[in-house]
């Protein structure tokens, strides 16, 4: 799930990843860092979540790394093909 409030020329943006199954942890890697994990934080309710501020104006691929397996797209956000043959989440913002 994605949540974009736009302030200016930046937008404070939330992604939350719902586990639909038990997960230990769930990390996001971006284009707004050249592809660095980061951490999500995880809600009483299971869900994890982190908050970026971006500059507006652009496009930002995605993806979730979950536990460490495997990979996960966002079912909010639409999606592009990246060079390894499959998709990336994308937002424009």
């Amino acid at each position: 799930m994605l949540k974009v409030k736009k302030n200016g020329d930046r937008a404070w943006v939330t992604f939350t990843y719902k586990p639909q199954k038990d997960v230990k942890s769930v990390k996001i890697l971006g284009n707004w860092n050249d592809w660095k994990e980061e951490s999500l934080k995880k809600k009483k309710n299971g869900d994890f979540y982190i908050t970026k501020i971006l500059p507006i104006g652009r496009i930002y691929e995605f993806r979730y790394f979950i536990d460490g397996k495997y990979w996960e797209n966002d079912v909010d956000a639409m999606e592009v093909q990246n060079s390894f043959g499959g998709f990336n989440s994308a937002i424009e913002v």
